[in-house]
């Protein structure tokens, strides 16, 4: 999946003409009053209602938010596809610092411009919203999960979500080194906030040693605090670098992966949560040039909206469990159609989640 940039012609080129556009919808959102700026994207419908999070973040300009919102509603139409759910991709952003402009009467106002869609766009989490949030949102929009399960939500979508990842990592273990146990697998999780604090409990429980770094001190100091053998890089430049590293887990915002990064890993896998990881299409090459196996990013991070999705038709956490464990066979599956293919592991992912929507759109 190939990367919308910032600057506003290349907006619209991507979304009308070129190969990486195809969006269906994207809509823009301002309410004065609560100084509400939000993009929703829809990318597509094939398989079910566009579903995915929405994320609020204070980007540099109008357009870099447009083109966050293309990316992401793009990828969730593969991620979707990928999970095997019913459901197609969209994206919505809120512009702004959440710390600073998120208040009651803005995410209502939010409510109402999703609830607008008519049930084309499902929203849930995603970077700077949390179910507390949704509860909000919900108030004026029945297409909205990752509630709360006082208000009729399954909750934080983060824990399936760190659970997919984990199985993903197993899956890429089992392919490179033919054992899916990480016991004494050393692993470095850039971003321990909402889903990296989880994975490193069960990378933990797993035998694994972890290696974290996070920009936010008080997030490293939880996990510091509760787990003393876990070990803290000064920041993620350095904690690539860590020597004896296998596995790499980005679980930060995206572009972890790039002309930069790649050079200097010392993991042997790449594995995590995080959206976008691969700054640009030639990314994928340069890892499998270097022998680094990639799992790729919306296969493994799929577990949270198999989550929120299920919310739709009523929660019920085992089943969701046992459906996020099948990201172990995906992942799988997508090594071998990998080797078969002769291309690297994002490119067959991307082969398998096009086929499912193509023949979703056949009459």
């Amino acid at each position: 999946m190939t990367d919308v940039t910032g600057s506003p012609d290349d907006v619209l080129h991507t979304l009308f003409r070129s190969d990486q556009g195809g969006h269906e919808q994207v809509v823009l959102c301002q309410d004065r009053a609560t100084g509400l700026k939000a993009v929703i994207a829809i990318h597509s419908t094939a398989l079910g209602p566009a579903l995915g999070g929405t994320r609020f973040y204070p980007y540099e300009n109008e357009a870099a938010a447009v083109a966050d919102a293309l990316n992401l509603a793009r990828g969730m139409s593969y991620k979707n596809a990928m999970a095997g759910l019913d459901h197609g991709g969209g994206k919505a952003v809120i512009i702004g610092d959440p710390e600073q402009i998120k208040t009651e009467d803005l995410l209502l106002a939010y409510g109402r411009f999703v609830d607008s869609l008519g049930g084309r766009y499902v929203t849930a989490c995603d970077v700077g919203t949390y179910v507390a949030d949704m509860d909000v949102v919900a108030r004026e929009c029945r297409w909205t999960t990752g509630r709360s399960p006082e208000n009729g939500g399954a909750g934080d979508s983060s824990v399936l979500t760190a659970f997919g990842v984990f199985q993903g990592m197993r899956a890429s273990a089992r392919h490179l080194w033919g054992d899916p146990s990480l016991r004494g697998r050393t692993v470095g999780v850039a971003g321990v906030g909402k889903v990296g604090r989880h994975l490193v409990e069960h990378l933990l429980e797993d035998g694994a040693q972890v290696v974290i770094a996070d920009v936010r001190q008080d997030s490293v100091g939880r996990i510091a605090d509760k787990h003393p053998t876990v070990r803290v890089a000064p920041d993620t430049e350095r904690l690539i670098r860590t020597e004896g590293l296998d596995i790499y887990a980005p679980c930060a915002l995206g572009g972890a992966l790039n002309d930069d990064s790649v050079p200097a890993l010392t993991a042997k896998i790449v594995c995590g949560a995080a959206n976008n990881q691969l700054e640009h299409p030639g990314v994928e090459k340069d890892l499998a040039d270097r022998g680094i196996l990639y799992a790729p990013d919306y296969v493994v991070n799929a577990g949270g909206v198999i989550q929120v999705a299920d919310e739709l038709h009523g929660f019920d956490f085992d089943r969701c469990k046992e459906k996020a464990a099948k990201i172990f066979d995906t992942t799988l599956a997508i090594f071998a159609r990998a080797k078969e293919d002769g291309i690297p592991p994002a490119a067959a992912a991307d082969r398998i989640a096009e086929h499912r929507m193509a023949e979703a759109r056949r009459p």
